[in-house]
């Protein structure tokens, strides 16, 4: 006779779940193993309570997610149809009459608000404008003496060292360029090598420190390139670029001008105190200067140390304001963290401000800029920056042995 087969034993699992637990969540309300005391009811009952408090809160989690998601959407649809229709007026009414139009208060209005994608490139270079009077053709020369600068360089440099090679000549090397381009931008990975973008960033880097030996290639000059790469076509990208350096604050910066760096600080310390005298204040019982924060965001022009959506629209302003722009910007991001940079010392505030919180939004931050006055005791910043140049040209006079003899 065969063997008599016994019905598997019934699971211990509760079966009047209106639904299979998902997760470790519905376990509260799992009978014990066997061997173990079964639950008193008022326990059973507890757990039942808890688990519906549980999946309660869940819920509200759930809606209050569902909510953000729904107003995260409808604020980008909106601000898709505003781009939309700034684009029209733009492109149909402002760039075709941009001499008369470009300082209207509407004009500088729709500006503040950020320029649309589409005409970001054309804008900042109508802004930026080309005083050097540069045309492709001459792009076209540079970029070819850099090449031939970059051959020779490689073959020198393997037959001997670089001793007796000029410092410009290093700097205008393929290998620092190099070097720099893989460091711009990396989570986009479209200008290191084998990027779309790489050879682009590459030749106006090289082509430039051709056309400016004097000024040569510093570290902090790829972001630039590399924002004006992605708004614009190549020889257009290096025309607003070397027209950009060639601006006398980011002149100062690029050829380490100690004495008008000087006057740059000085200057954005009168209107810290003005706009910020508690925060100026703590930062200066901590003896902490300007240089310590300011080099790294003027050098990138705030491409490095803000999200790359957020830099673009700082650049729209820049170039519809100019230099003044960048030092509000500096005091926009001090007042928007002013509270945490209170409660921190030294290295936490210079370690803060090197590496910017990732979740800074277009929206608070601009808030905070709108809010810094740029007027000290009726002075505007180009004329607290001309007293500040004459202070100190007095003040060098007085300290002159030779001219107290």
């Amino acid at each position: 006779m065969g063997r008599t087969c016994k019905p598997p034993p019934q699971s211990s699992r509760r079966k009047n779940f209106e639904f299979e637990p998902l997760s470790t969540t519905a376990l509260i309300l799992e009978d014990r193993p066997s061997n173990l005391p079964a639950k008193s009811v008022e326990e059973a009952l507890r757990h039942r309570q808890e688990y519906d408090e549980m999946v309660a809160e869940a819920k509200k989690r759930e809606i209050k997610e569902a909510h953000k998601r729904k107003r995260i959407m409808k604020e980008r649809f909106k601000q898709e149809e505003n781009i939309a229709s700034a684009m029209v007026i733009w492109i149909n009414e402002i760039l075709p009459n941009w001499e008369v139009m470009r300082s209207t208060r509407r004009v500088r209005e729709l500006w503040w608000q950020g320029l649309p994608p589409s005409v970001r490139g054309k804008v900042w270079s109508l802004a930026v404008g080309n005083e050097l009077n540069i045309t492709p053709e001459l792009y076209e020369i540079f970029l070819s003496r850099a090449k031939e600068r970059w051959k020779s360089f490689s073959e020198t440099s393997s037959e001997n060292d670089t001793e007796g090679v000029s410092v410009a000549d290093r700097e205008a090397s393929l290998e620092l360029i190099k070097l720099d381009i893989s460091r711009t931008f990396p989570s986009l990975y479209i200008f290191q090598k084998g990027g779309p973008y790489h050879d682009v960033l590459h030749s106006i880097l090289g082509a430039y420190t051709c056309y400016r030996p004097d000024v040569g290639y510093v570290q902090g000059m790829s972001f630039i390139a590399a924002v004006l790469i992605l708004n614009l076509e190549e020889a257009d990208a290096f025309i607003a670029f070397a027209n950009l350096l060639n601006k006398p604050c980011q002149l100062a910066f690029f050829r380490v001008d100690h004495s008008m760096m000087l006057k740059y600080f000085a200057t954005f310390e009168v209107f810290f105190e003005e706009n910020l005298s508690k925060l100026f204040l703590h930062f200066k019982s901590y003896s902490l200067t300007p240089d310590i924060y300011l080099i790294d965001w003027i050098f990138t022009l705030y491409s490095k140390s803000l999200p790359l959506d957020l830099a673009c629209r700082v650049w729209d302003v820049f170039c519809r304001d100019g230099e003044e722009f960048l030092f509000r910007t500096g005091l926009g991001i001090l007042r928007l963290y002013e509270d945490i940079l209170l409660q921190m010392d030294f290295i936490h505030i210079a370690q803060f401000l090197t590496k910017l919180p990732e979740d800074i939004t277009s929206e608070k931050l601009f808030s905070c800029i709108a809010a810094i006055q740029m007027q000290n005791s009726t002075k505007k910043w180009t004329q607290v920056f001309a007293s500040v140049m004459k202070d100190i040209k007095e003040g060098d006079k007085n300290s002159s042995p030779a001219l107290k003899s």
